[in-house]
């Protein structure tokens, strides 16, 4: 851990999720975090199909925390990797983007989709607040058996409840109560899981009907 007084104070306040901006000088420990992640993140995503053994000890490298079964497609994209804990049986398909800036809690049979991204950071509304690069940064917390969509986002803060299904493309900006579909942007609660569910059937997609008029 750093003796600067400087980094101290910015890591005080990431944990605090007060505003503070981790590219400023003197911030040498931060930068080197940064940059071990993403040479970490770089040479998993050069790895082979074959590779198991190799990926597994880049994730074990990488992440503050690595469950058994753990199986992420390349790429994989990080800030830092090491506030990334994984449970068990996680699953990630291609482009997953973990921006943990500050820590990432994802639970045991997790299944991402391609192209989600879980963003621990935002920045100011106001402009004049983000001219030097300042942000905020809140733990995301995703719970046992989720399935996250292709292309969805999970905001800053937010928590994922327990056998959630966020659907494709979703905004998620508030916590997801367990065991419900949510979808849309942003996101919100279509419906609960209930044993019906447990009756699985394919169901075709419907026809569109026609859209409004010119006009």
């Amino acid at each position: 851990m750093t003796t600067d007084p400087r980094e101290r104070e910015v890591r005080r306040r990431m944990a605090a999720r007060e505003l503070y901006s981790d590219g400023a000088p003197g911030l040498a420990a931060l930068a080197e975090e940064r940059l071990r992640g993403k040479e970490l993140a770089d040479a998993y995503n050069r790895t082979g199909a074959r590779d198991e053994e190799g990926r597994r000890a880049l994730l074990k490298e990488m992440l503050a925390a690595l469950g058994t079964g753990v199986w992420i497609e390349p790429p994989l994209h990080v800030a830092y990797g090491n506030r990334v804990h994984l449970g068990d049986d996680v699953y990630a398909n291609f482009g997953l983007t973990l921006v943990d800036d500050v820590e990432v809690f994802v639970g045991d049979r997790v299944m991402f989709a391609p192209h989600v991204t879980v963003s621990t950071t935002g920045h100011p509304v106001h402009p004049d607040l983000r001219r030097d690069g300042t942000q905020f940064s809140a733990p995301v917390r995703i719970e046992d058996d989720v399935w996250i969509g292709a292309g969805a986002l999970i905001m800053p803060g937010v928590t994922v409840g327990r056998g959630s299904v966020v659907g494709a493309g979703s905004v998620v900006t508030a916590h997801v109560p367990p065991m419900t579909v949510v979808a849309g942007t942003p996101a919100r609660v279509l419906r609960e899981i209930t044993d019906a569910d447990r009756e699985w059937s394919y169901r075709p997609p419907r026809t569109l009907g026609p859209g409004p008029g010119p006009g």
